[in-house]
């Protein structure tokens, strides 16, 4: 029932609309690209004969797919409109390579995706894959998942079955900023659990995200002109980057760790002479050595301060999202289904962990259980991004086999 080529053509036509998220933006969403997205895509569900269909005030994109009436309990399909702003993400200028035949793939900027440094490659010979030209994200993180939703969506639409459950369409924005379920209200999602389509490759249920807090390190020193600095001036920066030396280098790095191990990971500096400060991200899977690794921070800090005379240091945690595990353990059905759902499609399957997170462990903490599948992204967050056609045509199956074993529960 997926009609491969239309899969292509939408995956195509939202890659195409850039929609990074801004860190620095005080709007919500950060970004206007992320309005446009959602405009094109409620109209696209208006237009499939969806109901319910409602672009709203916050950007959020919701929609019911049920043409065939069932009284069964909906079911939340979800994926993110924004994509990543490490890297640049407006023109994206996708290619099509049909059927991959192996090695590396050259891009038109002359970079090159090569199985060397992308092993996943040596399995996809045969694919049809699609990347950019080098300059820009391809943002199948997550347009991959919106794709492949509009897919069930409209598959679901042409082909009326009261066995499948209703289906409960989300599309959220700022995921990428940990701002996905900002303006969720949970009484609107109606439904009994819930899927982010937001993974990498294929047959993969994710059933733990790290637990994740932020922190902002702030120094303040004293400013004059430097012909004058002697005895008067105290350079923050130096205390900053005195702080950045302490940190844990053979360890609790993303560089060091693999697996369940966390880290404390400095990714933007600022500032200058008077004031500077470092942000960071805390993660991992056990929620309470969050606590630990904000006091080490804070000993670092300490340390620093007395250590340069007249610097003031600052940290300051934000908590972000925990580890989605806690509430799916309560909920096995979610997972359970989603595992059965491959069974009877004959694919190979595996339950794994997530080293990031998503909305879903957001939304499982909230109190809908929200496990991940994934939908065929690669490198993401890279201008080497790509995603894999064959494997988001399986994950619109699967999705269509989970909601008819929901509507059978």
């Amino acid at each position: 029932m997926i009609q491969r080529v239309r899969l292509l053509e939408r995956f195509l036509r939202y890659v195409r609309v850039g929609s990074a998220a801004d860190p620095q933006s005080s709007t919500y969403p950060s970004s206007p690209g992320q309005l446009v997205l959602g405009k094109l895509l409620a109209e696209e569900l208006m237009a499939m004969g969806a109901s319910d269909v409602e672009h709203d005030s916050h950007g959020l994109v919701w929609a019911t797919i049920n043409p065939a009436g069932s009284s069964a309990k909906a079911v939340l399909l979800n994926a993110h409109v924004d994509t990543s702003p490490e890297a640049p993400g407006d023109g994206c200028a996708p290619s099509v390579v049909q059927c991959y035949e192996g090695g590396p793939i050259t891009l038109e900027n002359g970079l090159t995706i090569d199985p060397a440094d992308s092993p996943e490659l040596n399995d996809l010979v045969g694919h049809t894959i699609v990347t950019t030209d080098g300059r820009t994200l391809l943002g199948g993180d997550d347009k991959a998942g919106v794709a492949v939703i509009m897919e069930v969506a409209q598959s679901l639409m042409e082909n009326p079955n009261p066995h499948v459950a209703p289906l409960r369409v989300l599309f959220t924005c700022d995921e990428e900023i940990g701002a996905g379920t900002k303006h969720l209200d949970l009484a609107k999602v109606q439904a009994c659990v819930g899927y982010t389509l937001d993974g990498g490759g294929a047959g993969t249920i994710d059933v733990e995200t790290f637990s994740a807090d932020m922190a902002v390190v702030r120094f303040q020193g004293r400013n004059t002109h430097p012909s004058v600095g002697k005895g008067k001036m105290i350079n923050s920066l130096r205390a900053l980057g005195a702080f950045l030396a302490e940190l844990p280098h053979e360890t609790l790095s993303p560089e060091t760790t693999a697996m369940r191990e966390g880290f404390i990971h400095p990714y933007h500096i600022s500032g200058g002479v008077q004031n500077s400060e470092v942000h960071l991200i805390l993660r991992d899977f056990q929620t309470a050595q969050l606590a630990v690794y904000a006091d080490l921070l804070r000993t670092i800090a300490n340390k620093i301060e007395k250590r340069n005379i007249g610097v003031k240091a600052e940290v300051e945690i934000k908590q972000q999202y925990r580890n989605m595990g806690d509430v799916l353990s309560s909920f096995p059905l979610a997972a359970d289904l989603a595992e059965q759902a491959f069974k009877k499609l004959g694919r190979p399957h595996r339950r794994d962990i997530i080293r990031g997170g998503t909305d879903g462990a957001l939304m499982s903490a909230m109190g809908l259980p929200t496990p991940n599948l994934s939908v065929g992204q690669y490198n993401i967050h890279s201008v080497r991004e790509y995603a894999s056609l064959n494997q988001m045509v399986e994950a619109a199956e699967h999705a269509l086999c989970l909601l008819e074993l929901w509507g059978n529960v």
